[in-house]
């Protein structure tokens, strides 16, 4: 047995909650981590784990194994990955979690320079609106809009994304064009509206200018729960849309969609890259340095 292969495994176990997820994380067959488990429970004599047909459970004695075998893993971690740090090339993978309409329009583009420039990194990307929990889905870092309120996660701010609120023409052609906020909720205008994959709950539209905030639930016949289908409830003419700008920018260049309620744009969202509070490993340095400066155009604004 490798006993080090062995309490990574075991860890994996601990963090995902199931033998198959922490198969699937680890890509190895279920059978695999099943035996390794088993071996390195014989080796230490003693029952780390109880099993049943749908969850895992850790017993006291593993409670405190795992405690302290994490902590020796983080330092090995730090060890090869300072060792790492001295050669040329960072390499391994690196597994990111980002939404849909970011990734897509600002990330993805940008992928071949980075490839370019670290030729022995690759990625995994996690494409969804979706939250993640970084440690029990053995996520690296996310990329993500709004406030980062997990105490153990590292958030390194990366861009300031302001709001525009958006029609397509053929829209405007049948509805015309708001003059404020309040136009949206008598009945004349639809409003796509977004709703939290997580929660469930449509997040409304929020307006402001100066001292006066308004808030608006969507309207419309649809709602959406992921970023590029509530662009694309625009661009076919379903609503107002209230999305980030450089998302659309090119559509409004283009004409495709055309902004509204210009002088009601409420403040901008902060953007953050994420990552567990522990030792950065060279290879999630050298693309968490890369998405800063990816993101550094969309810091002022649109």
């Amino acid at each position: 047995m490798d006993q080090i292969t062995a309490m990574r495994v075991f860890a994996r176990v601990v963090e995902a909650g199931t033998f198959t997820r922490a198969a699937d994380q680890l890509q190895m067959p279920k059978p695999s981590v099943t035996k390794l488990i088993q071996q390195l429970e014989a080796h230490l004599q003693v029952k780390l784990l109880h099993r049943t047909t749908r969850r895992v459970t850790v017993t006291p004695e593993g409670a405190a194994y795992h405690e302290r075998t994490s902590r020796l893993l983080a330092e090995l971690d730090e060890i090869e990955s300072d060792l790492a740090g001295t050669q040329a090339q960072p390499r391994g993978c690196v597994r990111v979690d980002i939404g849909s309409v970011v990734a897509n329009l600002i990330v993805m583009p940008q992928l071949p320079a980075f490839f370019e420039r670290h030729p022995r990194v690759h990625l995994a990307l996690g494409v969804s609106d979706r939250p993640v929990d970084l440690v029990g889905e053995a996520v690296d870092c996310v990329i993500r809009g709004g406030a980062i309120s997990d105490q153990t996660l590292v958030a390194r701010r990366i861009a300031q994304m302001a709001f525009v609120t958006v029609a397509a023409p053929a829209y405007l052609a049948r509805h015309g064009a708001p003059a404020t906020p309040h136009d949206l909720m008598n009945g004349r205008h639809a409003m796509a509206s977004y709703f939290s994959a997580q929660s469930g709950r449509q997040v409304p539209a929020t307006f402001v200018r100066g001292t006066e905030r308004v808030e608006v639930q969507g309207q419309g016949r649809i709602s959406v729960n992921e970023s590029t289908a509530h662009v694309n409830a625009a661009l076919t003419g379903l609503g107002l849309v209230q999305t980030f700008g450089p998302i659309v920018q090119a559509h409004l260049d283009s004409g495709a969609l055309v902004e509204v309620l210009a002088d009601w744009a409420p403040p901008p969202m902060p953007f953050h890259v994420a990552y567990p509070n522990r030792h950065l490993s060279a290879k999630l340095r050298v693309f968490v340095d890369w998405v800063v400066e990816v993101f550094a155009p969309y810091n002022a604004g649109r």
